[in-house]
């Protein structure tokens, strides 16, 4: 009878998985696990340092002016503006205002025996927290650190506006007439005047007011970064009416003889012409103001004098000039005088050789100021011809004339003469 097999049995008994079961399993325990997963990363987060970025501040940054300059020295020159680039986080570099940046420089830095323009390093400072500066362009400004130094100078009155009509302005008074003034020295050195001026009003009334001069230069420019002592000066200018008044020339009154041989070639007076006030019956003779008495006597050369100025008649005064600055130019008188007889050198004539000339003189008229030619003497008129490289024969040269510097030789008769060389 046959044998009905047994059926095999798996070796290993297989497992159903509950993935529900699995899922719930343990659960408080993996909520804890996640939990403090999540709390590890977000304090890694949180403690990991922000990302920092570059970039450069929208506006300019004017360098400021500093407050302590070493004594006795000032900052000449504009110190401009630079541009500055910034270092933070986007939210820090945000929070960045115009009033947090301030840009500097360290004056201790530069050379204080150099008058020259000089590059100094700018510094740029940032107020807000968590920004650096991280660059300033330029990083340099040019200034100029000079001495300071002063000088007396004299105030004048400069008048803005003519006076109300039918008025004149008369002798302007100022106090004090002197003021200091002190800066760099270069700004000092330009200072051609110190005005003080006021404007004439609609009334016919004498001018006083309290001024601040300016100082200018010569091309009238105003002179800045000065300091004036006293600051304000008193300025009064009386207004005089016009009908008692009259302006009319100053006439030098020279008298004496310049050196012989000079004459007087201009006469000049400053001013040219003052006004005269006194009564209408007064003034209607008077057609000129004369100087006190120049004496010229033995002038040789320019010269200014001050003189006063000579009321023209009793019960008439002057506006604004008492004295005047006359100024007497003087020229030598331009002449000749006749050498006729010159005696004819010969130059680089070899040794034994003799010269004979034909003719042996000649005529110069020399040229020249007055007092030069009659200093002449007969030596100080040279005539030679050039024998240079010449042996014996008979040789027509022309002469070459020297005369005393300062004149010339205005005609040579004859131009030329026959030079024989002989042997001794």
């Amino acid at each position: 009878m046959a044998r009905v097999p047994v059926p095999a049995r798996p070796l290993l008994p297989r497992r159903r998985i509950d993935l529900r079961r699995a899922a719930t399993a343990d659960l408080p325990l993996k909520v804890t696990a996640v939990l403090i997963a999540m709390i590890f990363w977000a304090v890694s987060v949180l403690s990991a340092p922000p990302t920092e970025v570059v970039r450069d501040y929208s506006g300019r940054v004017a360098v400021e002016r500093p407050d302590a300059v070493p004594a006795g020295y000032v900052l000449e020159g504009q110190l401009g503006d630079v541009g500055v680039r910034l270092r933070g986080t986007e939210a820090a570099l945000a929070n960045v205002v115009a009033s947090d940046l301030h840009a500097r420089v360290d004056v201790n830095a530069a050379d204080l025996h150099s008058a020259d323009p000089q590059d100094i390093r700018v510094y740029v400072d940032v107020a807000t927290s968590g920004v650096k500066v991280d660059s300033v362009a330029p990083a340099t400004v040019t200034v100029r650190i000079e001495p300071i130094t002063s000088r007396e100078v004299a105030v004048q009155a400069r008048f803005a506006n003519d006076p109300p009509s039918g008025t004149v302005a008369g002798d302007s008074a100022i106090t004090p007439s002197q003021v200091r003034v002190s800066g760099a020295a270069s700004q000092v050195a330009r200072i051609a005047a110190l005005y003080a001026t006021v404007r004439f009003g609609d009334a016919v009334t004498d001018l006083v007011s309290s001024v601040q001069p300016t100082a200018v230069d010569a091309s009238g420019a105003t002179i800045d970064g000065l300091t004036i002592d006293p600051a304000v000066v008193q300025l009064t200018v009386p207004v005089l009416p016009t009908a008692t008044t009259r302006t009319v020339p100053v006439l030098p009154a020279v008298r004496g003889a310049v050196a012989a041989g000079y004459w007087i070639t201009r006469v000049t007076s400053d001013p040219p012409v003052v006004t005269v006030r006194g009564e209408a019956a007064a003034l209607g003779g008077i057609d000129q103001v004369t100087t006190a008495p120049i004496d010229v006597s033995g002038l040789g050369s320019d010269r200014t004098f001050q003189v006063a100025l000579l009321l023209p008649a009793e019960g008439t005064s002057l506006i604004k000039a008492a004295q005047a600055t006359v100024t007497v130019s003087i020229a030598p008188l331009a002449g000749s005088r006749a050498f006729p007889l010159v005696a004819v050198q010969a130059t680089g004539l070899g040794s034994g050789f003799v010269a004979e000339f034909d003719p042996p003189t000649i005529g110069v008229l020399v040229a020249g100021p007055v007092p030069a030619l009659s200093g002449i003497t007969a030596g100080q008129v040279v005539a030679a011809v050039d024998a240079t490289g010449k042996g014996p024969g008979v040789y027509p040269l022309d002469v070459v004339v020297r005369t005393p510097p300062g004149t010339t030789a205005q005609s040579v008769q004859p131009t030329r003469v026959t030079l024989t060389i002989r042997t001794r």
